[in-house]
C-alpha cells in the first residue's frame, strides 16, 4: 500500500499537486476511482479548503481499510483553487485530462460555477458539498452537476419559522459580496418581510476584506436591534473579532449561515458564545449512522470531531463511491445516471437526489453557540424534515440529456 504525504500538511498554498492513493492498487482489478479536489488552500477560504481534503482522506482511507470499492482502488490529487473562479476553473481542467475527472471540494459558489459550462468538454463530473448558490441548482444547473449539500434555499426554510419567534423587528445584514452572500441576503430579506421584520440595512463585504470597522458603525447607526451575518471562513473570524472589540456584539442579537461553523467556534471561543445559526451538519447528531462515523473519524484524527463541513464533504464522498459502485464503472456520465434520481444511505439517512435539479433533499438545522460535552459548540435546537426543509425545483434549471 502506497500512503501519499501532503506537504507542510496542507500548509503550502500553490499550483503543486497533492496526491495520495491509499489502497492497494495491485490487489484491484478495475480501474481507479480518481477523485480530484480543486479547493481552496490558500487565502480567505484556506481552513475550510484543509476541511474538505480531509474529508475525501478519510472516506479513501476508509475504503482502503474495506479493500477498495468493489474491487476498485481509490486515489485522490488535490491543486489549490485559491477559492478564485477562474482558477478553480483551471485546476478543475488539469485534474481532469489527467484522469481525476470525479471532482469535488470547492468552497466559493463562483468555483462551482466557472466549472459548470466545461464538464462536458472535460469529460468529467461535479459534485458540490460545500456551494450554496441557488444559481447551481437553479438557471446555472447542468447535467453533469450535483449538489448534496444545502443550497441557500434550503437554509431559507429553516430561517423563518426562528425568525418568526423571535422579538426583535428591526434587522441589519452583512454578507459577503460574492454569489452565495448575495443569496443569502436575498433569502433572509424574504424571510424578514414574510415574518414582519424590517430591514434597517443591507451590505455587502468584499470577498477577503480586513477592516470591517466601517460596517459594524453602519450597523450601529441604522438602530438594527439584530443583525444577519453571511461570511464564512477568515472573514468571519475577522468580523467576529472587530465586531467584539467594538462592543457590537453586546448591543445586538447575532445570527447567521456559515458563521457559527464548528471551526470558527473553535477560533473564536467565548467570542462565540451565545451566537444563532443555520447548522447544516453537526457530529453531535444523535443517529446511528453518524454515531458510527463520528467514531471512525475520531480514531483516524487522533480524536478530533468531524465538522460541518467534514461532515458534508464525507457525504458526497459516500454518494460518489456507492454511485460508482452501482454503475460499475468510473466514466463520469454513468456515476451521473446513478446519481440523478438515486436515493443513498449516508450519515443524514436516506436521501435522494431530484433528478429534476441534481439537489440533494435533506433534513436542516438551527441552533446556537453553547456548551457542549464541556466545549462550546453549535448546538442544534431546531430540525426540519428533509421534504419541508427543501423548495420545488427552480423551473429556470433545465438540465436535459444525461450525455
Amino acid at each position: 500500500m502506497s500512503v501519499g504525504t501532503r506537504k507542510g500538511r496542507l500548509g503550502l498554498a500553490g499550483a503543486l499537486a497533492l496526491t495520495a492513493s491509499l489502497a492497494a492498487g495491485a490487489a484491484m482489478a478495475k480501474d481507479p476511482i480518481r477523485i480530484g479536489v480543486p479547493t481552496a488552500l490558500s487565502g480567505t477560504y484556506a481552513d475550510l479548503g484543509n476541511q474538505a481534503v480531509r474529508a475525501v482522506e478519510f472516506a479513501v482511507q476508509e475504503a482502503d481499510k474495506a479493500g477498495g470499492v468493489d474491487g476498485r482502488a481509490v486515489e485522490y490529487k488535490v491543486y489549490d483553487s485559491e477559492a478564485k473562479p477562474e482558477v478553480a476553473r483551471r485546476q478543475a481542467e488539469k485534474l481532469a485530462l489527467e484522469g481525476y475527472n470525479l471532482l469535488t471540494g470547492t468552497i466559493a459558489s463562483g468555483e462551482g460555477l466557472a466549472m459548470a459550462p466545461m464538464l462536458e468538454r472535460w469529460d468529467a463530473l461535479y459534485i458540490s458539498t460545500i456551494n450554496k448558490s441557488n444559481k447551481i441548482s437553479g438557471d446555472s444547473c447542468t447535467a453533469r452537476m450535483f449538489r448534496v449539500n444545502h443550497m441557500d434555499a434550503q437554509d431559507a426554510m429553516v430561517i423563518r419559522p426562528w425568525l418568526a419567534d423571535r422579538e426583535e423587528t428591526k434587522w441589519a445584514v452583512l454578507a459577503a459580496d460574492i454569489a452565495w452572500g448575495q443569496d443569502a441576503s436575498h433569502s433572509f430579506v424574504e424571510a424578514a418581510a414574510a415574518t414582519g421584520k424590517e430591514i434597517a440595512i443591507d451590505l455587502f463585504s468584499p470577498f477577503g476584506t480586513n477592516d470591517f470597522a466601517p460596517y459594524i458603525q453602519q450597523i450601529r447607526d441604522s438602530g438594527a436591534e439584530a443583525v444577519w451575518i453571511a461570511l464564512a471562513g477568515r472573514d468571519a473570524l475577522t468580523f467576529a473579532n472587530q465586531a467584539s472589540q467594538f462592543g457590537l456584539f453586546g448591543e445586538v442579537t447575532t445570527a447567521g449561515v456559515s458563521f457559527v461553523t464548528d471551526n470558527t467556534v473553535n477560533a473564536l471561543g467565548e467570542i462565540s458564545r451565545g451566537i444563532y445559526g443555520i447548522i447544516n451538519y453537526s457530529s453531535t447528531l444523535d443517529t446511528p449512522e453518524n454515531k458510527a462515523f463520528v467514531e471512525a473519524w475520531k480514531a483516524f484524527y487522533n480524536g478530533d470531531e468531524p465538522s460541518n463541513f467534514e461532515g458534508e464533504t464525507y457525504l458526497g464522498m459516500q454518494v460518489i463511491l456507492e454511485a460508482v459502485r452501482r454503475a460499475d464503472s468510473v466514466v463520469p456520465i454513468e456515476v451521473a445516471r446513478q446519481m440523478e434520481g438515486g436515493t443513498f444511505s449516508t450519515i443524514l439517512g436516506e436521501l435522494t437526489i431530484r433528478a429534476e435539479d441534481h439537489q440533494i433533499i435533506a433534513p436542516n438545522f438551527f441552533g446556537h453557540v453553547g456548551d457542549y460535552n464541556g466545549k462550546l459548540k453549535p448546538i442544534i435546537t431546531m430540525t426540519v424534515d428533509a421534504e419541508a426543509a427543501t423548495p420545488p425545483p427552480d423551473p429556470a434549471c433545465q438540465i436535459g440529456e444525461l450525455r
